[in-house]
C-alpha cells in the first residue's frame, strides 16, 4: 500500500507560475530575476496558506538555476534544480524561526554567510515566522541583513508584520501576500480534483474555498477530509454535512417565509435549525451575507460580485425580485444590530427570534403604509374628503366634549338634496404617531392675536414649577431630576432659563419642550413663553486639607510660624 501524501504537499506548486491568486508578486519576483535586480533581503508577509514559503522556495530554485526557460522558471535538469528537488541543496538554507530564536542560532547563521557556495551563484536563507526571533537575536541579525556577501541573498517569511522591529523592515523589500479569492481556490481544488479522478459538484468546492477563509493550504486539508468521508463523489450535501455548514436551502426557504409573513414557518425553520446543532451566530452572520446577496442581485452589473455557482447565482437573482431594495437595507439593519449584540445577550435565542419577527413585521409596515396613517380611519369604499374641506373643526376650549357631540359628530349627517360625506373619525390614543402634535392642538387653534400674554412674576412661575415637578414624578424619572434639582429663572421676552450640568438632561428637556411648553403657556397664561436650556459647570468641592496643605495656609497668614518651626527643629505630623 502506497504512502498517502496529502494534497497540500503533493501539490504543492513548483514554478512562479503555479502559484494561485499572487499574480503580482510572482511577476514582480520574475522581472527582477531577468533584469538581475535582487536586493539583498525580502520580506514575504500575509496571512497563513497563501504561498509564502512556497514562493520563498521557487525563487531560491530559480535564481541558482544555470539554464532557466525564457519565461523565468526553473529547468529542473541542471545540478543545483536536480539537488534541490532532492532536497540536499547546500545553497538553500532554511530557517523555523518560532524554534531557533536565540542569539546563538542567528551567530551560527551568520557564520555559514561567510562561506561562499560550491554551485550556483547564490546562497539563500530562508526564515519562516522571522517574528518570532528575540530582540537580541534581530540586533544580531541587523549589520548582515544590512551588508551580506554579494552571495548571500534572504527571504524572510511571516504572518505578523507588526512584531517585526522597523530597523529590519528598512532592510527589506517587503511584499503583501493577499488572501486568495474564493473562487481562485475553487478553480485550484477543481484541478486537484480532477488529477484524482475525483467527481465533485462545484458549489461543493465554493463551500469548501469558503471556510478555508483565503488559505489555499487550509482548502487542500479539507478537501482531503471530504474525501475520506464521501469517497470518489464530492457534493453540495455531504460537504455541508461534514462541514456543520447552513446550507444555502435554510436561507432561502427563511426568506420566503419572511416574504410571506409566516411567522409560524419562521419559527418552525429557526428551531429545525437549532435542533440540528447550529450556532445561532452563524445563523445570523450567514442571514445577513445572504440578505446582501439578494441586494447584490437586484442589478444584472453586479451579480457577479457574490463568490457562488452559477446555480445557486440563478435563485439569488430570482428571490432578489420578490423583495425591494427598501425591504433588504431595512432587514440588513436589523440583522446587523442582532449580530452586534448577540455575545452580550442573556437569552439568545429569544433574541434571535424577535430580529426575524422584526424582519417580517417590515413587509406589513410597508403594506399598510398606503392607507391613513395615525389613528384616522376613513370609511370603506369611499373617497378621501379633499385636503380643501376640514374633517371635523377643534373648538378652541380645552374642554373635552360631551358624550352627544361626540357621537353628532361621529355619525354621518345628511342635508337637504345632498348626500351624506363620509367623515374621518378621530380616536385619542396614547403613544400614537403625531401625538405630540395633538398635544398642543388648543395652541394650535388659536391664532396669534387671540393668544393672552399675561405677565407673571417669579412666585408664579415657581408654583406652576411645582405642578411641573408632579406630572413627571412618575412618569420620567430623567426629567424629574432636571425640573427638581434645578429653578429656574426669568429673562426678557418672555424666555424661562434652566440650567442642567449634563448634556443628558439637556436632551432630555429639548425632546420634551413642546409639551413642557404647553403647560407653561396655559397655566401662565402667557403664549409667548420659550424655554431655554443651559448647560453650567458644577463647582467643584474643595477636598479635606492634608497636614502640609493646613500648614501652608497658616504660613501664608502668618508667616512667623515659619521661623517658629525652623527654631524649635519641629517636625510635621502626617
Amino acid at each position: 500500500m502506497d504512502n498517502f501524501i496529502v494534497s497540500a504537499r503533493k501539490y504543492r506548486p513548483a514554478t512562479f507560475d503555479m502559484v494561485v491568486g499572487q499574480a503580482s508578486i510572482t511577476n514582480t519576483l520574475k522581472n527582477a530575476i531577468k533584469n538581475n535586480h535582487l536586493a539583498q533581503a525580502f520580506l514575504f508577509c500575509g496571512p497563513r496558506g497563501v504561498g509564502k514559503t512556497t514562493c520563498a522556495r521557487i525563487m531560491a530554485k530559480t535564481i541558482n538555476c544555470e539554464n532557466p526557460t525564457e519565461n523565468v522558471e526553473a529547468c529542473n535538469e541542471c545540478k543545483s534544480c536536480v539537488s534541490f528537488n532532492e532536497s540536499n541543496s547546500f545553497n538553500v538554507h532554511e530557517l523555523d524561526a518560532a524554534s531557533n530564536n536565540s542569539v546563538e542560532d542567528i551567530r551560527s547563521l551568520v557564520e555559514q554567510v561567510r562561506i561562499p557556495p560550491h554551485i550556483g551563484r547564490y546562497k539563500v536563507y530562508v526564515i519562516d515566522e522571522v517574528h518570532m526571533l528575540s530582540q537580541a537575536a534581530f540586533n544580531a541579525f541587523l549589520k548582515t541583513l544590512e551588508e551580506p556577501p554579494a552571495y548571500a541573498k534572504f527571504i524572510l517569511a511571516t504572518t505578523e508584520k507588526h512584531k517585526i522591529i522597523p530597523t529590519i523592515l528598512s532592510r527589506c523589500q517587503i511584499f503583501d501576500f493577499n488572501r486568495i479569492t474564493i473562487d481562485d481556490i475553487a478553480k485550484q481544488l477543481k484541478y486537484v480534483a480532477d488529477s484524482e479522478n475525483i467527481e465533485t459538484e462545484y458549489d461543493a468546492l465554493q463551500i469548501i474555498a469558503r471556510k478555508a477563509d483565503g488559505a489555499m493550504r487550509d482548502a487542500l486539508s479539507i478537501f482531503d477530509q471530504i474525501v475520506s468521508f464521501a469517497g470518489d463523489k464530492v457534493t453540495y450535501k455531504a460537504v455541508a454535512e461534514n462541514l456543520n455548514v447552513l446550507d444555502y436551502d435554510y436561507f432561502f426557504d427563511l426568506t420566503d417565509h419572511i416574504l410571506a409573513t409566516d411567522t409560524a414557518e419562521i419559527l418552525l425553520l429557526f428551531n429545525e435549525i437549532i435542533e440540528k446543532g447550529f450556532d445561532g451566530a452563524h445563523l445570523i452572520s450567514g442571514f445577513a451575507e445572504h440578505l446582501r446577496n439578494l441586494l447584490v442581485c437586484k442589478d444584472p452589473k453586479t451579480v457577479n460580485l457574490i463568490e457562488v455557482g452559477d446555480s445557486v447565482k440563478l435563485r439569488y437573482t430570482d428571490q432578489s425580485q420578490k423583495s425591494s431594495a427598501d425591504f433588504l437595507l431595512k432587514a440588513l439593519d436589523i440583522v446587523n444590530r442582532c449580530d452586534l449584540s448577540y455575545r452580550t445577550s442573556n437569552n439568545k435565542r429569544l433574541h434571535i427570534e424577535l430580529a426575524l419577527l422584526q424582519t417580517a413585521a417590515i413587509l406589513n409596515q410597508n403594506t399598510s403604509s398606503g392607507s391613513p396613517k395615525g389613528n384616522e380611519m376613513a370609511a370603506p369604499k369611499s373617497p378621501a374628503p379633499k385636503a380643501s374641506t376640514p374633517a371635523v373643526t377643534p373648538k378652541p376650549t380645552s374642554a373635552p366634549p360631551s358624550e352627544d357631540e361626540n357621537k353628532s359628530e361621529q355619525s354621518p349627517q345628511k342635508s337637504e338634496g345632498r348626500p351624506a360625506k363620509p367623515l374621518s373619525i378621530k380616536i385619542n390614543k396614547p403613544n400614537q404617531e403625531g401625538d405630540e402634535k395633538k398635544k398642543h392642538e388648543p395652541l394650535d387653534v388659536l391664532n396669534e392675536d387671540d393668544r393672552p400674554e399675561e405677565t407673571f412674576s417669579e412666585e408664579q412661575l415657581l408654583e406652576v414649577w411645582e405642578k411641573l415637578k408632579e406630572r413627571y414624578k412618575n412618569s420620567s424619572v430623567t426629567t424629574f431630576t432636571a425640573i427638581n434639582t434645578y429653578k429656574p429663572r426669568i429673562r426678557e421676552n418672555n424666555i424661562i432659563e434652566l440650567d442642567v450640568d449634563n448634556l443628558v438632561l439637556k436632551d432630555n428637556i429639548f425632546d420634551l419642550k413642546p409639551e413642557i411648553l404647553s403647560f407653561l403657556r396655559k397655566h401662565l397664561n402667557n403664549y409667548a413663553v420659550n424655554l431655554d436650556v443651559k448647560i453650567v459647570e458644577v463647582q467643584k468641592v474643595q477636598k479635606a486639607y492634608l497636614p502640609a496643605d493646613k500648614y501652608q495656609k497658616m504660613v501664608e497668614k502668618n508667616p512667623n510660624i515659619e521661623k517658629l518651626k525652623n527654631d524649635l527643629d519641629l517636625d510635621l505630623i502626617y
